[in-house]
């Protein structure tokens, strides 16, 4: 007979009474150790047969306790009282589902770092940043063994590591970054345990293109008034710095420049202001501008198209008397845009007509010119001359000076021939003299001697007889050297020697020849 149909049928009172009849001993054929873990769940006999001690699921004590809120209280059909009382020792509990496997429990809170300090972005680049933060308060109880550092793009769901295992630092730079990007950045410190929470900056960083202030480079020769005559070129270039490249405007005289006579190329480290044939319109004030968002950095620059001057508007002839002529004339109309330098002035006899000077760099509008021969009859005319040179024309006087010759009254006693010889003697000496390298120049002084004299020109006390870049001539007692093309190196005292049988005599004068300026 199966043990179902030896099983005695209990009541509901009948089974209660037999819970308080359970033996604290194990019955034979149940392990101890599963006695010991159902000592706190009582028997319960189910409804449906019951499976033998070792068929019985062991669920432990808690779901052996569960299980009897479960278990109904009328007993099976057909269960023998002698199976029923051996079981008693080791309760059977039928679940309802099998129990799902426990987890795995998170480490305690001590063992993991807490939060690192003072999260800060110390700079940001065009490409990178860096960021530092302090260490935790608490590197919990197995150590630190690092930080992970991650990133994770506005937008973007996913964090991204800086590096593939933690680093034992405190700053780090996150690297090949593009313009334009915007993201988040956490740490956390890390130790056997896993991670502890991460310190988050509070705001995005952004990473922008690095601004560098605009700053104009005006080369030297451009920070003075810069001259060029009619129909020359103008290029300047100048230089200029600013990241990213920042925009370049020029203006002239406060107005934007014209575009059918000037031309502008900009590129990303210099700007070029172009004039193919200047004129005088072209004269003034350029302004060159390069800003970069609110920054901006301004430069002027002074450019002044000069020409020759006009002559004199008028010239007259004021008097005469002796071997003297006094003039007059009116400056020119036009200057030439420029200051005027002086006058050039310049005589000649109605014989010869050929022209001498008599003053260079002459700045009053009267003069008088001595030591005129008598018997002769001259014009004379003025230059004006300014940075350019000497007018194209001069103005010349209508009318001429007659020198004339002193009355003689006839003596019929007789003719005493007289003696004319004498020493030498300089009736005009030398004046000092400046000129410009490289315009010939000329030197000029009359002597009065008889016999006619021996001329010798020094340079400096030394003979320059004979030197080619020399040249001298002599009309009428005036006695001229020409110098050729002089250079700084040509300045000195010049002295003009004049020796004949009766004795000699000699006179000097300095001579500075000023370098020409380049521009």
């Amino acid at each position: 007979m199966t043990a179902t149909s030896q099983a005695a049928d209990y009541g509901p009172e009948e089974n209660a009474s037999e819970l308080a009849k359970v033996p604290t001993e194990p019955s034979e054929g149940v392990a101890a150790s599963e006695t010991k873990g159902e000592e706190q769940a009582p028997v319960a006999i189910p409804e449906a047969p019951a499976p033998t001690a070792s068929e019985a699921p062991d669920h432990g004590p808690e779901g052996n306790a569960a299980e009897l809120t479960k278990v109904p209280t009328e007993p099976a059909e057909g269960v023998a009282a002698s199976e029923t009382k051996g079981e008693e020792q080791a309760p059977v509990a039928i679940p309802e589902a099998p129990a799902p496997e426990a987890t795995k429990p998170a480490p305690p809170s001590e063992d993991v770092p807490s939060a690192p300090l003072l999260l800060t972005v110390e700079d940001v680049s065009d490409s990178s940043v860096t960021v530092s933060w302090e260490p935790p308060e608490k590197l919990g109880s197995q150590g630190l063994q690092g930080y992970v550092l991650e990133f994770r793009k506005e937008g973007a769901s996913e964090w991204v590591p800086v590096s593939a295992r933690p680093m034992m630092v405190t700053q780090q730079t996150v690297r090949n970054l593009t313009v334009g990007d915007k993201f988040f950045l956490r740490v956390a410190a890390v130790s056997l345990a896993g991670a502890g929470p991460p310190a988050v900056l509070d705001q995005p960083v952004h990473i922008r293109e690095i601004i560098e202030a605009p700053k104009i480079r005006v080369p030297r020769h451009l920070r003075q008034t810069y001259l060029r005559q009619v129909g020359e070129m103008v290029n300047l270039q100048i230089p200029f710095q600013g990241n990213p490249k920042p925009q370049v405007s020029w203006t002239h005289n406060g107005h934007a420049v014209d575009s059918q006579r000037v031309s502008v190329r900009t590129g990303d480290q210099d700007t070029i202001l172009f004039i193919r044939s200047a004129q005088r319109s072209d004269s003034g004030r350029y302004e060159l501008t390069v800003r970069l968002e609110t920054l901006e950095a301004r430069a002027a620059i002074h450019i002044l198209v000069i020409e020759k001057p006009q002559p004199p508007s008028s010239i007259r002839l004021v008097e005469v008397w002796g071997c003297n002529a006094a003039l007059e004339w009116t400056p020119p109309q036009d200057t030439g845009n420029t200051e005027l330098l002086g006058y050039t002035v310049q005589k000649a006899d109605k014989k010869t007509e050929q022209w001498f000077t008599v003053l260079e760099h002459y700045h009053p509008t009267t003069c008088t010119i001595s030591d005129l021969i008598v018997g002769n009859s001259y014009s004379f005319r003025v230059f004006s001359e300014n940075l350019c040179g000497l007018s194209d024309s001069p103005a010349i006087t209508k009318e001429l000076a007659h020198i004339k010759k002193a009355d003689i009254v006839a003596k019929l006693k007789g003719f005493v021939e007289r003696d004319f010889s004498e020493a030498p003697s300089f009736t005009q000496p030398l004046a000092d003299h400046t000129t410009t390298s490289g315009y010939s120049t000329q030197l000029s002084c009359s002597v009065r001697a008889s016999p006619k004299p021996k001329i010798i020109w020094m340079k400096n006390n030394m003979n320059i007889q004979g030197d080619p870049k020399y040249r001298t001539f002599s009309e009428q007692g005036v006695y001229t050297l020409e110098i050729r093309k002089p250079s700084p190196f040509d300045s000195g005292v010049y002295t003009c020697k004049a020796i004949n049988v009766l004795g000699e005599a000699s006179v000097d004068c300095r001579l500075e020849v000023k370098a020409l300026a380049t521009h």
